[in-house]
C-alpha cells in the first residue's frame, strides 16, 4: 500500500486498545502539528493533533473523506476486505463523500436533524429520562452501572424514536451499534459486526417501507433532492441511517459518561452547579472540550500534495489524514497550561472542535446537547448522593481509539429523592 511521506522517522503506533487516550494525545502533540501514525493493520496515516491545522484541513478543499475516489491504496486493493476499520471507508454517506456529492446527501439527511424535528425530541427525552431513572437498581452490593443503565440506553433510545425503530428491534440494536467503534476487534470480529448492523438495518427499511410512519427511516425512503432530483440508492440509504445512529448515539454516550465522572470527582465544579454560579451549559462545553467523546476521526485524504509549511512537512496526495480531537481540546496553546484541569468557568470552553468543524459539522450536534441539558440535571436532582462506586483511576477505557468513554460507570445511588416528580423540563432543556 501507499506510505510514501516526507517524514524520515517510524510512524507512532497508535494504541488499537486506547489505554491512554489522553497520554498518547499529548505525545503525539509533542511531534508536532501533524505526526505520521500506524492504524490497525499497519495502514498509515497524518494525525493531526494541532487546532488551526485542524481547522484549516477540514475546510480545506484540497482533502476529501471519499475513499472510493481519494485513497489509491483502497482503489488499488491493497486494502484487505478485513481490515478491522473498512466499515468506515466502504459506507457511502454524507460522512464519506465530497464536494458535490456530500452536497446533495447532507440535504438530502439533513431533515432528520434539523432544529425543529430536534426541539420536537424534547418531551420524548424527558420521558425517557425519567423511566430510565425510575429503572436503576443497584445490584446486591449496592453498586448500579449507570453507563448501561441510563448513558448508552438514553441516546440509544432517542435515536431509535428518531428512526422509528419497532421495540422489537431494540435490544438487538443496543448489542450492535456499540460495535462500531471497537478498534481493538480482530479481523473476524469486525466483519460479523458489520454483517450484522446492515442486517438490522435492512430489516428497519424493510419493515418502513411495508408501514410508513412519521419518523426519519420513512422520510429517507421517499427523500428527493429538489435540486438534483435524485434520490438515496439502496447503500446510500443503508449508509445514511448507519451515519444518523453513530451521530446521534456514541458522541451522546461519552458525553453523558464524562460529564458525571467529572462532576463526581471534581466536588467543588458540581456545587457551582448547585449554586446557580455556572449552568448545565457549562459543564456540557467544558465536557466536551475536557473530554472529546470522539477522540480520534478518521478518515480524510489529500486530493492532491498539501505543503505545511510551518511544521517542515508535506501531506502526500492520496495519503490518509486523521484528527486528534482529544488533543485538540487539551491544547496549552489554546487553554493554557492547565489545559488537563476540568473547569466549567474556564473562559475558553467552548473554545473546542468535538464536534468538528466546516461541512462535516456533527450532525448529531446539537441533539447531544439537548439530550445533556436535560438527562444531568435530572440525574443529579433525582440522586443527589450520587458517587462513584470504585476510584476514578480504576475506571477502565472503551478499547477505541476513536470512540471516548467507560466501558462501565460503577456508582452508588443511596439517597435518591422519594417522589421524584415528572415534571417538564423543555424550558430548561431550551437554556
Amino acid at each position: 500500500m501507499n506510505t510514501q511521506h516526507t517524514a524520515t522517522a517510524c510512524p507512532f503506533a497508535l494504541d488499537p486498545a486506547a489505554s491512554d487516550i489522553h497520554g498518547e494525545a499529548a505525545r503525539l502533540r509533542a511531534l508536532g502539528p501533524a505526526a505520521r501514525v500506524e492504524l490497525p493493520g499497519g495502514v498509515q496515516a497524518w494525525s493531526v493533533a494541532d487546532p488551526a491545522l485542524a481547522k484549516q484541513l477540514l475546510t480545506d478543499a484540497r482533502v476529501s473523506k471519499d475513499a472510493h475516489r481519494h485513497w489509491p491504496a483502497y482503489i488499488d486493493g491493497e486494502i484487505p476486505e478485513t481490515w478491522p476499520l473498512r466499515i468506515w471507508v466502504d459506507v457511502r454517506n454524507a460522512l464519506t463523500a465530497y464536494g458535490d456529492e456530500h452536497t446533495r446527501l447532507r440535504r438530502l439527511i439533513g431533515t432528520a436533524f434539523g432544529p425543529r424535528r430536534v426541539r420536537a425530541l424534547a418531551p420524548a427525552i424527558e420521558e425517557i429520562t425519567a423511566e430510565l431513572l425510575d429503572a436503576l437498581a443497584p445490584d446486591e452490593e449496592g453498586v448500579t452501572d449507570l453507563r448501561a443503565g441510563f448513558a448508552w440506553l438514553l441516546p440509544l433510545r432517542v435515536v431509535n424514536t428518531l428512526l422509528g425503530v419497532p421495540d422489537v428491534m431494540h435490544d438487538a440494536f443496543r448489542a450492535a451499534v456499540g460495535s462500531l467503534f471497537d478498534t481493538g476487534a480482530s479481523e473476524e470480529e469486525a466483519v460479523a459486526n458489520a454483517q450484522a448492523v446492515y442486517g438490522l438495518l435492512t430489516e428497519l427499511v424493510a419493515v418502513k417501507r411495508e408501514t410508513p410512519g412519521d419518523d426519519v427511516t420513512s422520510v429517507l425512503i421517499e427523500a428527493r433532492d429538489d435540486e438534483t432530483g435524485t434520490r438515496l440508492s439502496e447503500q446510500e440509504l443503508l449508509d445514511s441511517l448507519l451515519l444518523l445512529i453513530g451521530a446521534g448515539h456514541e458522541t451522546t454516550v461519552n458525553l453523558l459518561d464524562h460529564a458525571v465522572v467529572n462532576l463526581l470527582t471534581h466536588p467543588g465544579q458540581l456545587a457551582l452547579v448547585r449554586e446557580g454560579r455556572a449552568g448545565w451549559a457549562d459543564v456540557i462545553e467544558e465536557t466536551l472540550r475536557h473530554q472529546a467523546p470522539v477522540a480520534t476521526i478518521l478518515p480524510r485524504f489529500a486530493v492532491e500534495d498539501i505543503p505545511l509549511p510551518e511544521s517542515g512537512v508535506t501531506i502526500r496526495r492520496g495519503e490518509m489524514i486523521v484528527v486528534n480531537f482529544a488533543a485538540i481540546g487539551r491544547d496549552p496553546g489554546v487553554h493554557g497550561a492547565d489545559a488537563d484541569r476540568f473547569d466549567i468557568v474556564r473562559p475558553g470552553r467552548r473554545e473546542h472542535l468535538s464536534f468538528g468543524h466546516g461541512t462535516h459539522y456533527c450532525l448529531g450536534a446539537e441533539l447531544a446537547r439537548l439530550e445533556a441539558r436535560i438527562a444531568l440535571p435530572a440525574l443529579f436532582e433525582r440522586f443527589p448522593d450520587l458517587a462513584l462506586a470504585v476510584p476514578a483511576e480504576e475506571l477502565r477505557p472503551l478499547e477505541s481509539f476513536i470512540s471516548n468513554g467507560h466501558r462501565t460507570l460503577p456508582v452508588r445511588t443511596a439517597g435518591a429523592v422519594r417522589g421524584w416528580p415528572r415534571r417538564s423540563r423543555s424550558a430548561a432543556a431550551r437554556r
